[in-house]
């Protein structure tokens, strides 16, 4: 019976810890995201990996998150062999990760999404980046770039926007393929710009764009009005 007792004392222990750790890392997740409609997560880890916060398997599901400005329609991720203080958030302190963690995961946004994250840094900044290389002398004469509109079609992106150069609007519109070359290279090809209502430039040129060692995207497909990627990226502390 006192071993049954000790059993029973001891899988209420864990049992508490583990619904600690998954309160925490929802408690995590909310924190790196503005908005979130749903966050789901599941923890599969033995009693003495749990105690000594190594968690060897995690599923996160999200839906209509918002990050830095980016609306999300719908995530899945799962991690393995996570690290984390587990003596700190069982005083009450917030979940941390201890080291480095490769995460695995399916995302899809739609094209209304797109549209609503115009105005973040994160994705203005990638399509100014890639109005730059594109049109190296017209945007340096550029004051400011205000993007309107994405439009997803069957492996095509179209993209248009409003250059000011000395007070004057101009349009502009960049109609293009994305292609994955490798698991961190994205390529922009064949290539249409429209600038002030005429065609700049029409070219089976390639573009190409780097993502970094951290990412590794095995599967990038555009259909109309969804964009869905699978890989992997690397979560640092």
């Amino acid at each position: 019976m006192p071993e049954q007792n000790s059993d029973s004392k001891r899988t209420h222990k864990i049992r508490i810890i583990t619904n600690m750790l998954t309160t925490a890392l929802k408690l995590w997740l909310r924190a790196q995201v503005s908005q979130v409609a749903q966050i789901e997560v599941e923890i599969r880890a033995s009693d003495r990996q749990l105690l000594s916060g190594k968690v060897p398997w995690v599923s996160i599901f999200a839906s209509h998150a918002v990050y830095q400005g980016l609306h999300i329609g719908q995530i899945q991720l799962v991690a393995e062999n996570i690290q984390v203080n587990i003596g700190s958030v069982i005083k009450g302190q917030p979940l941390r990760l201890l080291e480095t963690v490769p995460v695995v995961g399916e995302l899809i946004v739609e094209e209304k999404d797109l549209n609503h994250s115009l105005s973040s840094e994160l994705l203005s900044g990638a399509l100014n980046d890639v109005l730059v290389k594109l049109l190296p002398e017209q945007c340096a004469k550029t004051k400011s770039i205000a993007w309107q509109k994405i439009i997803l079609e069957n492996n095509q992106i179209i993209l248009s926007g409003i250059l000011t150069s000395e007070g004057k609007p101009t349009p502009v519109e960049i109609c293009t393929g994305l292609d994955l070359i490798s698991g961190h290279e994205l390529q922009l090809a064949p290539l249409q710009i429209k600038y002030n209502m005429g065609t700049l430039a029409q070219s089976n040129h390639e573009y190409n764009f780097n993502l970094g060692s951290d990412v590794d995207i095995q599967e990038l497909t555009l259909i109309p009005g969804k964009l869905m990627c699978r890989g992997r990226i690397n979560v640092i502390p």
